[in-house]
């Protein structure tokens, strides 16, 4: 029998968590490449969320162990986490990363835990300590520099819209993850989730509400030119599938609160595979900024209480 030991558990983790953070950084860069080719951010999305679906909707039942009444029960839950932190934030994110570079859409997007501190404490009541108040105003002075507003650079103020949308995605998706009252294990969770948002997608797409646009010429990225499929294959397995899977698992190894720091390497990522793929290369200041995005919502979750011990569950 195979004994794994704490240290070798955190390991296993970290390298998870990283190559989680990875795998969702490149999906900016793989939809610009087909949205550039003719590729509506609404055709993007959806292909990504059906293949993930497709992939993972076995897994997902399979984590269920037989417990078809927890869907059931939770079908409220799989819906909104559907509708808003995977439809709404993917969709949101691609209509972004056609207006902007894909590095500064996904710092909006990141600055998700900072409308979280602040939803909380206007809904609930829940006062942010001064160190989460730190870095909520750390974190906005670093988005002013992203966004370039002093030197009054040029920044399309419907893909921020957009940016904006997707942190709003982002922090549903934090908040309704956050719910482990439930008993759906997060596997089940996510996979139902991809599997409505691409049914929803896709019929908002059929009824033409979500405008369509897909092509079979070939994609063009700066180190050379790829069929199609590619890309499509790369984001809905390796950006979707991939990237949730062992988001999973290393959130099960570490927890969410260290898991959810090393998920800020995402833009880091994002970053290199837009100036890798795209050419697309952030100024010094909004270098500066986001250092400063980053080190804000570290601020925050840094302030954030910690949270009681859960007993251990097994392993997806």
């Amino acid at each position: 029998m195979t004994v794994v030991t704490p240290d070798a558990r955190v390991g296993a983790g970290l390298l998870l968590a990283v190559a989680s953070a990875v795998a969702f950084g490149s999906s900016g860069t793989l939809a610009r490449g087909l949205i550039d080719a003719g590729w509506s951010p609404g055709a993007a999305v959806t292909m990504r969320i059906l293949v993930a679906a497709a992939v993972l909707v076995v897994p997902a039942l399979m984590s269920l162990r037989g417990r078809w009444t927890l869907l059931v029960r939770n079908a409220r839950l799989v819906t909104a986490y559907g509708v808003g932190a995977v439809a709404g934030a993917q969709l949101c994110y691609f209509q972004a990363i056609a207006r902007m570079d894909v590095g500064l859409a996904l710092l909006i997007e990141y600055t998700a835990p900072v409308a979280i501190v602040l939803w909380l404490w206007l809904r609930r009541g829940e006062r942010p300590g001064r160190l989460t108040l730190v870095g909520a105003a750390v974190a906005a002075v670093g988005l002013v520099l992203v966004l370039d507003l002093i030197s009054g650079g040029s920044i399309d103020p419907v893909g921020v819209l957009w940016a904006l949308g997707a942190m709003v995605g982002v922090a549903s998706y934090f908040l309704l993850s956050a719910d482990e009252t439930t008993g759906l294990p997060p596997l089940a969770l996510v996979g139902g989730g991809l599997v409505v948002a691409g049914v929803g997608l896709g019929l908002a797409c059929l009824v033409g509400v979500l405008p369509w646009a897909a092509s079979t010429a070939d994609v063009t990225y700066a180190v050379g030119t790829v069929p199609w499929w590619l890309p499509v294959l790369a984001l809905g397995v390796l950006a979707g599938a991939v990237s949730y899977l062992t988001g999973v698992a290393a959130a099960r190894r570490l927890g969410s609160r260290l898991a959810s720091f090393i998920a800020l390497s995402e833009v880091l990522a994002a970053m290199i595979f837009a100036a890798l793929l795209l050419d697309q290369v952030p100024t010094a200041v909004q270098l500066v900024g986001a250092v400063a995005v980053l080190a804000g919502v570290v601020l925050v979750k840094l302030g954030e209480p910690r949270p009681a011990p859960v007993p251990s569950q097994p392993m997806v």
